[in-house]
């Protein structure tokens, strides 16, 4: 071996280790993640190597048809379910590696988690200000308790409910509430399924605001599953999964008109390209082309062209 190619090997080698990792700089990241059930001896993949960042003091959401994979994905990232296969890790704690003590502290001190049923967020026989010091209480930090649940109930709009049990709330106060214990131990991230799902359009709206608040007052990293396309809408960034993969992404930015001062909200949709190189074309772009099986590609100085296959001989 010469020693060009020594040289040439070395810096090869050296630029790899240089070059940061794959979500390096996020708190949230799914790398390739698998998940694969089996019942009856056959295996459904519920996520077929999903690719997912999420960066720090982010309010995003995710959206998908049933079994897309979204709420498998969320059971992953609140610590409740294992990944198969693949890499996924939260605020530095990797999700594959945990034991079961592990996986305990972590659903304790790193997430928090609000559920669609109401009535599973809360115990029906504790005080809303009780249920909001449980977590505190089972994490060993009575000190400034009271403070703190005053505070997150005020924060939330909910301080009116501290005294009275969950029988006695309504729906939206309920989720409110359910808000303040998901982030009683100053979790890094909360996450909530379909949290507005049994509610109607006006008390969606109060409990998507509870969530702002949190994300713009706390900092709290904030990732919601929703069908809810008014919720969708009122976030910065939305992704949507498909087929245990992640497909889309509408990000949303505010632009101020030069001419009025006017300020508005634009939407662009992009495809998901992963790590393995696969891009989910939309079936309506797809079907109007009568894309199927096999596509042409060809790389433009700018672009890459996708085309119906033509090698098919016409009858």
């Amino acid at each position: 071996m010469t020693d060009t190619t020594l040289e040439e090997l070395e810096r090869r080698v050296a630029t790899r280790r240089e070059r940061p990792s794959y979500g390096h700089d996020a708190l949230i990241t799914c790398d390739r993640l698998v998940r694969v059930f089996s019942a009856d001896g056959v295996e459904v993949q519920a996520l077929q190597g999903l690719d997912l960042l999420v960066k720090e003091g982010e309010l995003m959401a995710l959206v998908g048809a049933s079994g897309s994979g979204k709420s498998t994905l969320m059971n992953i990232l609140a610590g409740l379910d294992v990944p198969t296969a693949g890499a996924a890790r939260v605020a530095g704690c990797d999700l594959l590696a945990m034991d079961a003590g592990a996986r305990l502290r972590y659903r304790r001190e790193v997430v928090g988690f609000v559920w669609q049923q109401t009535a599973r967020n809360l115990l029906p026989y504790l005080t809303a200000a009780q249920n909001v010091a449980l977590p505190m209480q089972l994490r060993g930090r009575s000190r400034h308790k009271a403070e703190r649940v005053q505070e997150l109930l005020t924060m939330l709009g909910a301080a009116d409910c501290a005294d009275r049990r969950p029988q006695h709330l309504s729906g939206g106060q309920q989720q409110r509430v359910a808000i303040a214990v998901a982030l009683a131990n100053s979790p890094s991230v909360l996450l909530a399924d379909e949290p507005t799902g049994e509610l109607d359009s006006a008390t969606g709206e109060q409990v998507f605001a509870a969530f702002r608040r949190a994300n713009e007052e706390l900092g709290t990293t904030i990732v919601i599953v929703t069908h809810d396309q008014a919720v969708a809408s009122e976030v910065r960034r939305t992704v949507a999964i498909r087929d245990g993969r992640t497909s889309s992404e509408v990000l949303r930015r505010t632009e101020v008109d030069a001419a009025t001062g006017q300020e508005s909200v634009v939407a662009r949709e992009y495809a998901m390209l992963d790590r393995a190189g696969r891009l989910q074309l939309p079936a309506e772009y797809t079907s109007a082309l009568g894309m199927a099986d096999r596509v042409a590609l060809e790389l433009e100085p700018d672009h890459i062209a996708i085309r119906p296959d033509d090698t098919t001989p016409t009858p």
